[in-house]
């Protein structure tokens, strides 16, 4: 039988539903000020009429987004998936060629952006002539402020814009580590599906009673794990500051008994080792939930230690919306002892299928490596107008993720790396992560990447930069003498150099691409070989 429609619920209606359910309750905090989910929704129906009847935006056209985490850049997702429309957010910290580039590819034809960023409206209109309109957050000559619309507006009511399973929502551009970023394409439907599994397999139990810290870019994973609270009457505290300040986030905990947040590893490892995280009380918190890339084992025990059983690991690309496994509270051990499953990932999350497979896309073996691939409802649409995209990363109706790992005998997948990240030295396949998580057992060092650099004798060498902790000088025999009997001879890095911090994107991730870059700046990718 052949069903009469595809039609689902417009993603916009979870705000209309946790207004419905609790108009006065708080559902924003912004520093000292607060908003009513009664509020929100009153400022989103009148952003949505705005963008509809004043703008012309019609359904499935992008509207481009370039702004800090502020209260008008969350609900500026509302408004346009109210009428519609296609979220474009943008990586604030992007130079304005870089965003006029998305405007270009997403084909935008209007943009929301923030005050402080004059020269991304200038540069995004000039490069995109299909652009109708800008519209500032703030006080700016390039667009009518965002509030003087929304009091313009106030009052009107905006019935949500029937969607189908497969109408596109959000365009989540990939951080174009191996090149030009690409729009995965998000749709209703499949949104639909990965707040329910957000909810289901990261932090059950989550209600009105809670509230939830953002740490983290609201452009992409933190925008995602704020839209799951909205939708089930979670508020969302936000700091005032750009700026990343662990004494303000954990006093922010402390004063709103915060009982999740959503981060990488690098910032929990800020977090855990700043100072104040003694100095208020986050025994609030029931989920950490950390996702990015692994958590390397010595920054997991810290983490344990300092705020107990509360980690929760997921693994998930922007196109499959962090959407593959999950490590839960219970699997995350102190102990490293034999029932502790070190290095995983976690299993499959609820609905989703995974399988390692080999470069003809058959499954291999329990415990051999090959490339971690996923079917399921939380798989994105495809690159926007990118075929050739779309071949490389599906194959059998699998999406191929790039990423390699193994899978043991009860399901829990370990990654190995990037497969741009592996190296081949004199025939042997080496993965950096294996290299990593022992270098970082090291009482001295803080921070490691490990990456393959050419080599005339061994096609490639291993070089691991160093970020060594506070007050230690660790020199390059030391920490070759430490690993010697850690790893075989044939992983050993050819060097071991030290830097004071370590090139992170602007989601907190160590960057291996921007080391690379570093490591070429200072002439010693040279000197490696």
């Amino acid at each position: 039988m052949t069903p009469s429609t595809t039609r689902v619920m417009n993603l916009s209606h979870f705000l209309t539903q946790a207004a419905q359910r609790d108009p006065d309750g708080i559902g924003f905090v912004w520093g000292d000020d607060t908003w009513t989910w009664g509020e929100m929704e009153a400022r989103v129906n009148a952003m949505a009429s705005a963008l509809r009847a004043e703008f012309g935006v019609k359904k499935g056209e992008r509207v481009l987004v370039q702004s800090s985490n502020c209260l008008q850049m969350f609900e500026s997702m509302f408004a346009c998936f109210r009428v519609g429309a296609v979220w474009v957010p943008t990586n604030f910290r992007q130079t304005p060629d870089e965003v006029a580039y998305l405007a270009q590819a997403s084909g935008a034809v209007g943009m929301i952006c923030h005050a402080s960023f004059p020269a991304h409206a200038s540069t995004c209109r000039q490069a995109s002539p299909a652009m109708r309109f800008v519209i500032a957050i703030g006080n700016a000559d390039f667009g009518e402020d965002y509030d003087a619309i929304v009091a313009r507006h106030r009052g009107e009511i905006v019935r949500d814009e029937p969607v189908e399973r497969d109408d596109p929502c959000w365009f989540f551009f990939t951080s174009g580590t191996t090149g030009k970023p690409k729009a995965a394409v998000l749709t209703h439907g499949q949104m639909a599906f990965v707040v329910t599994n957000h909810l289901c397999d990261l932090m059950p139990g989550t209600g009105p009673g809670d509230a939830s810290i953002v740490v983290a870019p609201l452009s992409h994973g933190a925008g995602v794990h704020q839209l799951v609270q909205v939708a089930h009457g979670v508020k969302t505290i936000l700091p005032r500051s750009d700026r990343f300040d662990p004494n303000l986030i954990w006093s922010l905990v402390e004063k709103w008994r915060v009982t999740n947040l959503f981060t990488v590893p690098t910032i929990v490892k800020m977090l855990v080792e700043d100072p104040a995280v003694d100095r208020y009380d986050h025994s609030s918190l029931r989920y950490v939930i950390y996702a990015g890339a692994p958590m390397y084992r010595e920054d997991q025990k810290r983490a344990l230690e300092k705020l107990g059983p509360v980690l929760v690991q997921y693994f998930g690309l922007g196109e499959v919306t962090g959407n593959i496994t999950v490590l839960s509270p219970a699997l995350h051990t102190l102990e490293d002892g034999p029932h502790a499953r070190i290095g995983t990932c976690g299993f499959a999350r609820t609905g989703m299928q995974v399988e390692i497979q080999n470069g003809a896309g058959e499954p291999v073996p329990r415990g051999e490596t090959g490339e971690i691939c996923v079917i399921g409802p939380a798989v994105f649409a495809g690159y926007y107008n990118n075929p050739e995209a779309n071949a490389k990363a599906f194959r059998n109706g699998w999406f191929r993720t790039g990423d390699l790992g193994h899978m043991d005998e009860q399901g829990f997948v370990y990654i190995t790396g990037r497969a741009s990240d592996m190296y081949i030295s004199g025939g042997s396949n080496i993965y950096p992560r294996e290299i990593e998580e022992k270098i970082l057992q090291h009482p001295a060092i803080s921070e490691v990447a490990v990456l393959g650099v050419p080599d005339p004798v061994w096609g490639e060498v291993g070089i691991a930069v160093c970020v060594p902790r506070e007050g230690h000088s660790p020199a390059e025999a030391e920490l070759r003498g430490w690993l010697e009997d850690k790893i075989a001879r044939y992983k050993m890095p050819k060097r071991f150099v030290f830097w004071n911090e370590m090139p992170k994107s602007a989601y907190g991730k160590i960057a291996k691409k921007l080391i690379r870059e570093e490591l070429e700046r200072r002439g010693e990718l040279e000197s490696a070989a």
